[in-house]
């Protein structure tokens, strides 16, 4: 479901850039393969950012295409998803999760964000305000 595909290219130099067809916001490097793998998360979460920045809807993968590296994201960054994806289908803002859990805005705000690690325990509790648990793909 957030499996994202990238792709890389070689630079104009001894790297990779990254780009993903689903997150178009994704912009990653890596000197190798390899390096530009493990930036590629750290990418795909500071897209995802961008889209909670911009109240967007977070959207689903597409398949990959044969060219294509799949990321398999973290169980806490797809719970994040999950709970940002079902705030932005009742229009609710970061301030009414915070009251509806009874937690301060700077707890609240934490759930949402990619950059910032959150504990399973509090995105369960944050999911369980829409009757939503997360079960990873």
């Amino acid at each position: 479901m957030y499996d994202y595909a990238i792709r890389f290219e070689r630079d104009a130099g001894p790297g990779f850039a990254i780009f993903c067809r689903d997150l178009p916001e994704l912009n990653s490097y890596g000197d190798d393969r390899e390096h530009a793998i493990r930036e590629a998360l750290d990418g795909i979460e500071t897209a995802l950012s961008i889209y909670v920045d911009q109240r967007w809807v977070i959207p689903e993968a597409t398949p990959a295409q044969a060219d294509e590296h799949v990321m398999h994201l973290p169980a806490a960054t797809l719970a994040k998803i999950a709970l940002w994806n079902s705030m932005m289908a009742r229009d609710m803002s970061k301030a009414e999760l915070c009251r509806l859990m009874g937690v301060r805005r700077a707890q609240g705000d934490r759930l949402v964000d990619f950059l910032c690690p959150s504990s399973m325990d509090q995105l369960e509790r944050a999911l369980a305000v829409f009757g939503t648990h997360h079960e990873p793909n």
